[in-house]
């Protein structure tokens, strides 16, 4: 397993899902965000093209999910015309990037951000902060991102890491 790889694991605590890159790194080197083609090897259509791995930003962006986040943004962008043309837009983008990581041909074209159906649908925060991360002009990640710290202090992806890996 490459030195990537394991740091990736023990990031998120278990396997990614099918072939990944880095995407996105933090000031330390280490990554924040991977990116995944529409098709895992087995077959199956797997719509999450950017995935945020930083231990810090999933910690900082759950909590806000839990403190209900998810619904707030749901009525912002039902109540504001600008905001919700703005994250078409960005869903718009994703998929296009989606289709050009999956080599032209994106298994999920139906679906956008988050796996949803309606660019306004709003499920995951972590799909939206991550998206913004890798350059998607997402209004909800990129409104997470102004309002917390984008990386930690103390390096906790080197913890584990090894000279071997």
């Amino acid at each position: 397993m490459s030195g990537e790889a394991a740091i990736v694991r023990r990031q998120l605590g278990r396997e990614p899902r099918g072939t990944w890159r880095v995407a996105v790194r933090c000031s330390f080197g280490y990554p924040t965000v991977i990116a995944t083609p529409s098709r895992l090897p087995e077959g199956e259509p797997f719509p999450t093209l950017y995935w945020l791995t930083c231990p810090h930003l999933l910690d900082a962006v759950g909590q806000l999910e839990s403190a209900g986040e998810v619904d707030a943004w749901a009525a912002r962008l039902a109540g504001d015309v600008e905001l919700a043309n703005r994250m078409r837009a960005a869903d718009a983008a994703y998929r296009v990037a989606r289709a050009a990581e999956s080599g032209g041909s994106d298994a999920c074209a139906a679906v956008g951000i988050a796996g949803q159906r309606d660019p306004l649908g709003t499920k995951c925060l972590h799909a939206h902060v991550a998206a913004a991360l890798a350059g998607i002009n997402d209004p909800i990640g990129e409104s997470i991102l102004g309002s917390l710290a984008r990386e930690c202090e103390d390096q906790r992806c080197s913890e584990g890491a090894t000279d071997s890996e």
